[in-house]
């Protein structure tokens, strides 16, 4: 008789719904919104446990704070804001994909802008390059992003000359701190 493999195989990776439903979840907790620290200068985060092989990152946006063009090294992803308003831009291309490679025309001001207040969420795909901000001069903003697989690569784009272009790639040892444990309702 074949010997059997007793490793169980692997759980399938969240998708795009269940990555949002764990948002929705997580963020209606007061008790782990509590825990992020605010800075009135720097965006601040705790990292968290998502379902499965994902993890969920809880950020705080002071007045006019953003991301900067990036990805998300592959991952899936979708975010909820539980707080102040942000606002997702993406490029005007929607054949742009992420990587070294890209360096395509990109006039400032031809981004397509998404204005998401609280209660707001979106999900997107594994190829998805955006540059999320709080525009506010004044309201603190506070969302709750949830990645499958895990985060392991950022990769940073900018503006340049009219085009977007890489810049730069951060890996899982340029973030602070270890994850905070799996979040359980």
């Amino acid at each position: 008789m074949p010997a059997r493999s007793l490793t169980p195989a692997p759980a399938p990776a969240p998708n795009p719904s269940a990555l949002l439903a764990f948002a929705d979840q997580a963020a209606a907790d007061p008790a782990l919104i509590a825990r992020l620290p605010l800075d009135p200068v720097d965006r601040t985060w705790l990292r968290i446990g998502g379902p499965g092989a994902a993890e969920a990152w809880l950020i705080g946006w002071p007045p006019g704070t953003g991301t900067g063009w990036h990805d998300h090294g592959g991952a899936v992803g979708a975010f909820l804001v539980v707080r102040g308003t942000l606002h997702e831009f993406t490029p005007p291309h929607p054949d742009v994909r992420p990587g070294r490679h890209v360096d395509v025309p990109f006039t400032p001001g031809t981004e397509t802008q998404v204005r998401l207040p609280s209660g707001s969420a979106r999900s997107f795909p594994h190829d998805h390059i955006h540059d999320v901000r709080n525009t506010s001069r004044t309201g603190h903003a506070v969302s709750l992003h949830v990645y499958s697989p895990a985060l392991s690569l950022m990769r940073r784009y900018e503006q340049t000359g009219g085009r977007l272009v890489f810049h730069s790639a951060e890996g899982t040892g340029d973030w602070d701190h270890e994850p905070e444990p799996p979040y359980r309702a």
